[in-house]
Parts: C-alpha cells; structure tokens; sequence
C-alpha cells in the first residue's frame, strides 16, 4: 500500500534544495533534472538571465511538488 505524502513537506524540501521535494514525492528522475537545470540557471546569475530563470525555477520546482503530493494524496485515498 502506498504511504500518503505531505504535500507542505514535499514544497518546503524544494525550497531549500530544488528538486528535493520531486525526489520525496517518489520522482527521481524529475528531481535530478531539476537539481541539475537550477544549477545550471544559478549559473547564469553571472550572465544575468539566471536572475530570471532561478527564482522561475525555485518557485516552480516548489509548487510542483505540493501540487504532485497532493494528487498522490487523492489518488491513493480514492483507491486508484
């Protein structure tokens, strides 16, 4: 039987790592890849674009992973 996900755990885990939270909701390759594409927009900070793309990626890898601990939640409290 699945284990229910905390969706608040899985936002703040990418807020302090992004990608961290995908890597709890069981998404590992999609937490890698965010793990290594905000590295490489960090990156850019010093060409000036990554002060676009890593605040959009932050905030992105964060409301990704509450919003796919939530669906889990559903998912499995439906019985799918």
């Amino acid at each position: 039987m699945e284990q229910p996900k905390n969706p608040g755990l899985a936002a703040v885990l990418s807020f302090l790592i992004a990608g961290l939270g995908q890597i709890y909701n069981g998404q590992l390759a999609k937490g890698i890849i965010f793990i290594i594409v905000y590295f490489f927009s960090w990156l850019l900070m010093f060409v000036l674009i990554g002060l676009i793309t890593t605040p959009i990626l932050w905030i992105w890898g964060m409301y990704d992973a509450y919003k796919v601990a939530e669906r889990h939640n559903q998912r499995i409290s439906n019985g799918m």
